[in-house]
């Protein structure tokens, strides 16, 4: 693997080192969903989401579409969906989990 290849893998394992990222990514990954959804469904703050949403939309990891004036966002890749979900239930498996 390049040099090129390892460092965009350190940047996308940057963008989910949040557990907060990590919930969003798995809400998004049963559906698409506005900010507001994602707030009730969280639980976090609207800035917070926001806030989480950028990130992972730089990162290339959501996407969103424009439904008037609500923003609509889905995961970009399902390949996202399974490397989360396969990192939650690997760290499930590890002692002490």
């Amino acid at each position: 693997m390049s040099t090129e290849g390892l460092e965009a893998a350190a940047e996308l394992f940057k963008a989910l080192s949040s557990s907060s990222r990590l919930r969003l990514l798995r809400l998004l990954g049963e559906g698409e969903a506005g900010v507001s959804a994602l707030v009730e469904a969280s639980g976090l703050s609207q800035p917070l989401v926001s806030q989480h949403l950028r990130t992972l939309r730089a990162a290339g990891l959501v996407q969103v579409d424009r439904v008037g004036r609500e923003a609509i966002y889905s995961v970009a890749d399902l390949h996202v969906s399974h490397i989360v979900d396969d990192a939650v239930a690997h760290a499930g498996e590890q002692p002490g989990a």
